[in-house]
């Protein structure tokens, strides 16, 4: 099955350049479709012109952020060495208010670039 997400440019390119493996999303309804061995079409915000194609590895389900960030390698969800000192669950609540947090859980998609 093919699914296809829009992406902030900066983690597009990340996804693109091989430097991020993992994408951090709510486990909402759209991504509870999502199966190991999809494919998901990542456009970029910026330009929707410019796509990526990743197969789904795994997905790594949690009830929070903070459970998530315990547990995968935060240098794969596309943080740096500059940044990975500071980085915080807190930093997803930018994108996703707490109460979507704790309605739908989190999710980490596991990607091979195609």
């Amino acid at each position: 099955m093919k699914h296809i997400m829009t992406l902030n440019e900066a983690p597009f390119f990340k996804i693109k350049n091989g430097i991020k493996s993992i994408e951090l999303r709510l486990y909402d309804e759209k991504r509870r479709k999502i199966q190991k061995g999809d494919v998901i079409e990542f456009k970029n915000a910026i330009d929707a012109d410019q796509v990526i194609f990743c197969e789904v590895v795994k997905m790594h389900v949690f009830d929070s952020f903070g459970s998530l960030y315990k547990s995968l390698p935060l240098l794969k969800c596309g943080y740096t060495e500059a940044d990975i000192d500071t980085a915080d669950p807190k930093d997803m609540d930018e994108y996703y208010s707490s109460e979507k947090q704790e309605k739908y859980g989190v999710v980490g998609i596991e990607l091979k670039l195609l």
